[in-house]
């Protein structure tokens, strides 16, 4: 369990933080660089979800709510933008269903 939200975390982590730096050179009109640094470290979020141990369907419909959760917390304290109790409520219920989809057991 701790490996496969490992993996979740460097995914969210990579597909969040490529697509940042597209964006600060898009929206923001800084260095043409940091959006290709984004598009390597998007690359790089394309592997990591194959080393999930489960099938692609549960591994990206699990990692939805773990890119819910990490998206707050980048917002929060990348660009300052404080999630509020909805938010939080939101985040704990996909962080649940997580849980559901990965660690419930079955047959």
């Amino acid at each position: 369990m701790a490996q496969s939200l490992f993996f979740f975390v460097l995914a969210g982590v990579c597909e969040i933080g490529g697509g940042y730096l597209f964006w600060l050179w898009l929206r923001e009109g800084k260095s043409v660089w940091l959006a290709v640094l984004g598009v390597i470290i998007l690359a790089i979020y394309g592997v990591v979800p194959t080393l999930q141990p489960v099938s692609f369907s549960r591994a990206y419909a699990a990692y939805g709510g773990i890119f819910i959760v990490l998206s707050l917390l980048w917002g929060w304290t990348i660009d300052r933008t404080a999630p509020d109790r909805y938010d939080w409520l939101g985040a704990w219920l996909a962080f649940l269903g997580v849980l559901v989809i990965m660690y419930a057991p079955r047959r």
